[in-house]
C-alpha cells in the first residue's frame, strides 16, 4: 500500500514518543505516522487512543508496526531507550542506550534509507553520534534534538524575569544537552538590544548578569527537577520536537541549536554537538559559525572534549 505523505515513523511508545505523537497529530504535520516499539501491545494502545480522537483532529492515518513500518517515512523520530532516572546522569545512560541503538539503527535502516532521523534519546550528542556511524547516512540528514529544549527553556526563564514574551528573546545554549552545556550570553539580544542592556533599562534589574547566571543554573538542572516531581519530561520536549519537524517538512530554513556533526569548530571535529543550524528538507542544511568570546570558546571545547572523551569508550 503506498504511504501518505508526509509520513513521520516513531521508534518508542514510552512517555515521549507517545506524547510526540499526540503532539504531530494534533499540529496536522503528518498525514501517516506509524509507532515502532518492542511492546506492541504498547504501540497498538497508544495508536487506539490516538485514533479515537480522529474525528476532532485533522486526518490522520495512526498505526503500530515492525521496523518495516518506517518504510517511505520522511522522518524517522528515534525516542527509544532506557529512561533517566532521578540522581542519574543523561552520560550514566550511555552504555545502555548505545547497545539498544546497535539494534536499532540497523533495522531502521534497512527499510527507511532515504529519511531524515531525527535522535532523542539521551545523551542525544553521543546516539547521534552514534546513529551517524551505525547507518553510514551523510552527516546533514542525522540530526539530534540538541539543545532545542533547553534553549526554550532559557528564554521562558528569561521572560519570566523580565515580564517579555520569550518569542521576543533572542539567545541560544550550545554545547553537550548536558551538564556541559552553555549560553550564549555575548550574543543575546531582546527587541535588537544587549539582554543586559534590556534588563537594566527597561526591566528595572540593574545587576542582571549575576541573575542571569542562576537563570541558566535553573535551566540546566531543570530536567533533573522535572524528573524527580513527575518521573520524565514529555511535553516540552514534544513540542520541541514538533517545531524540528516542521521546519524539515515545511522547508522552514529555521535556525536551530541542533546536535550534528561539526568539523574545525571552535578546532572540535568528529563531534555531533549542539549549535544554531539552518534547518530545512535536507536536515541540517548548514551550522553557524557564532562569534564567541573567549571564555564562551573555552567552555565550548570543554563541553566538546567530555564527548570526545566519551564517544573514546564506545566501540563501533
Amino acid at each position: 500500500m503506498e504511504s501518505l505523505k508526509p509520513k513521520i515513523a516513531i521508534i518508542g511508545s514510552g512517555n515521549v514518543g507517545s506524547t510526540f505523537a499526540f503532539s504531530l497529530m494534533i499540529s496536522g504535520l503528518a498525514r501517516e505516522i506509524v509507532l515502532v516499539d518492542k511492546n506492541e501491545l504498547l504501540a497498538k494502545g497508544e495508536c487506539m487512543d490516538l485514533n479515537h480522537g480522529a474525528s476532532l483532529a485533522h486526518p490522520t492515518k495512526i498505526y503500530a508496526a515492525g521496523f518495516e513500518g518506517c518504510e517511505d517515512a520522511d522522518i524517522v523520530v528515534i525516542t527509544a531507550g532506557a529512561n533517566q532516572k532521578a540522581g542519574q546522569s543523561r552520560t550514566d545512560l550511555t552504555k545502555a542506550n548505545v547497545a539498544i541503538f546497535k539494534d536499532i539503527i540497523p533495522a531502521i535502516s534497512k527499510h527507511a534509507g532515504n529519511a531524515i532521523l531525527l535522535v532523542v534519546t539521551n545523551p542525544v550528542d553521543i546516539l547521534t553520534y552514534v546513529t551517524l556511524r551505525l547507518s553510514g547516512l551523510p552527516a546533514n540528514r542525522v540530526i539530534g534534538s540538541g539543545t532545542v529544549l533547553d534553549t526554550a527553556r532559557l528564554k521562558y526563564m528569561i521572560s519570566e524575569y523580565c515580564k517579555v514574551d520569550p518569542s521576543n528573546i533572542h539567545t541560544y545554549i550550545i554545547g553537550e544537552h548536558g551538564d556541559t552545556e552553555l549560553p550564549v550570553w555575548s550574543n543575546a539580544t531582546i527587541g535588537g538590544m544587549a539582554i543586559e542592556t534590556y534588563c537594566a533599562d527597561y526591566a528595572g534589574h540593574g545587576n542582571a548578569k549575576n541573575d542571569l547566571a542562576e537563570i541558566f543554573v535553573k535551566v540546566k538542572n531543570a530536567a533533573y527537577k522535572i524528573i524527580q516531581a513527575k518521573g520524565a519530561t514529555n511535553y516540552s520536549i514534544a513540542l520541541a520536537l514538533v517545531k524540528i519537524t516542521r521546519s524539515i517538512l515545511r522547508n522552514e530554513n529555521s535556525i536551530l541549536p541542533v546536535s550534528t556533526l561539526v568539523t574545525n569548530y571552535c578546532g572540535i571535529s568528529d563531534v555531533c554537538i549542539s549549535i544554531p543550524s539552518i534547518v530545512n528538507m535536507k536536515g541540517v542544511e548548514q551550522y553557524l559559525k557564532l562569534d564567541l568570546s573567549d571564555q564562551e570558546q573555552e567552555l565550548f571545547k570543554h563541553s566538546a572534549t567530555t564527548l570526545k572523551n566519551i564517544i573514546k569508550t564506545i566501540e563501533l
